[in-house]
């Protein structure tokens, strides 16, 4: 089976609807799959509930996706440094399902692992248990947690075979592999194709059944942002 697609819009053909719940890989600005992202956006699909560590900054990644308010739902840990993302859950515009960063983490591998739920003792007696099931393991309260499993997942890796087997880099790695094992269907945005059996078994990160699509994307956007250091005694 093919799986390699000539670009990210033809790799979310007839797969993506308006109401979809998707999961989307990386850490802000780190590891995510940018050309899907964009492509996504200009699908103009809506009221999409996404689920992601955070959404990234204005106008970049995710941010892109509440800015032309196509972007119904966040489950996510993080608020991070997106004003509009702020804005918009303040407002009432958009509603949030605040998720600890592990727990949200064990949701998506427990969905890739065929786990329907799992006991937690994080977030007991906050606002996080608030409806779910309590149960007491060895003198300790803990709660139950849903597995998650996306209709999509969109996913960033360095390097694929032409079997979909991945590698991740470095800290870009992070929440990718257990978003694609978790997505009732995989699209995976990389940089570096290279022919199956090329990859030392002992070094895929991600196994190809996990992928359904590939999208090769060589030259993914830099986003440097320039800091100003002051040293003590200057």
């Amino acid at each position: 089976m093919n799986k390699i697609y000539p670009s990210a819009a033809a790799a979310l053909q007839g797969i993506v609807s308006d109401g979809a719940l998707l999961a989307v890989g990386g850490f802000g600005l780190c590891g995510i799959p940018e050309a899907l992202i964009a492509a996504l956006r200009d699908t103009g699909v809506k009221n999409l509930t996404v689920i992601s560590n955070n959404a990234g900054v204005d106008g970049f990644g995710l941010g892109q996706l509440l800015e032309t308010r196509q972007i119904k739902k966040m489950i996510s840990s993080y608020v991070g440094e997106n004003k509009e993302f702020e804005r918009q859950y303040l407002a009432g515009e958009l509603e949030l399902e605040f998720t600890p960063q592990g727990t949200l983490a064990e949701k998506l591998r427990a969905g890739g692992a065929g786990i329907p739920a799992f006991y937690t003792r994080t977030g007991v007696g906050t606002l996080v248990a608030e409806g779910k099931e309590l149960r007491e393991f060895d003198g300790h309260t803990y709660v139950m947690e849903r597995a998650l499993n996306p209709e999509l997942s969109l996913v960033k890796a360095w390097k694929a075979d032409k079997s979909g087997n991945l590698l991740f880099r470095r800290t870009a790695r992070n929440f990718n592999p257990a978003v694609a094992m978790a997505g009732k269907l995989t699209v995976v945005e990389v940089e570096e194709i290279v022919e199956t059996g090329s990859i030392d078994p002992d070094s895929v990160h991600l196994a190809g059944i996990y992928v359904h699509r590939i999208v090769h994307n060589p030259h993914p956007e830099k986003r440097i942002e320039k800091r100003t250091v002051t040293v003590k005694g200057e």
